[in-house]
């Protein structure tokens, strides 16, 4: 439910945000811009490497296996995987967009069109930069899932430890 209402929130703001970078952004040149994007691709690419390194940690074996290292058997597959690989992936899409923004935006600038409508298509970046940061939010707090069940994982142990322990207590003993 709180993953949900996150989200929603973030959709709502990310819209607001989208629409007064494009109306704001009109005025703002692209050098000016360019940093931003580098921010996150900067970001992102830490996002990257860090989940790469808690999926080394957490599950090397799934890795030894999938890279063809060893001759062990296949391990079980796991639930919780998905949620480590999650954030890399979406990390993963942001970096191809915003290496490709770094190739495309010269080229468009030379383009007739782009340079009679130079304001129209500073608004669309600005509008793209904000998008793609709320997107990478998205993404950082995705990493905080993996902890979270993680979390809740250990309390439920940690109850059942409790309750058996009580248990044991009530329990006569057998002489």
């Amino acid at each position: 439910m709180l993953r949900f209402a996150f989200l929603l929130v973030a959709a709502a703001l990310a819209i607001a945000t989208c629409s007064a970078g494009y109306v704001y952004g009109r005025t703002i040149p692209f050098a000016a811009q360019w940093p931003l994007y580098e921010a996150l691709r900067n970001t992102a690419s830490i996002i990257f490497a860090v989940v790469g390194a808690w999926l080394a940690i957490v599950y090397p074996d799934r890795f030894r296996f999938t890279l063809g290292g060893g001759n062990e058997k296949k391990p079980a597959p796991s639930k919780s995987m998905g949620l480590l690989l999650l954030p890399a992936v979406h990390s993963t899409i942001l970096l191809v967009l915003l290496l490709l923004a770094g190739v495309v935006a010269p080229l468009v600038k030379q383009v007739g069109f782009a340079q009679a409508n130079l304001e129209m298509f500073r608004g669309l970046s600005y509008a793209a930069v904000c998008f793609l940061t709320w997107w990478q939010i998205v993404i950082v707090v995705m990493t905080l899932f993996p902890a979270e069940a993680l979390q809740t994982q250990v309390s439920k142990e940690d109850a059942l430890r409790a309750i058996d322990d009580q248990h044991t207590k009530l329990r006569p003993r057998r002489s």
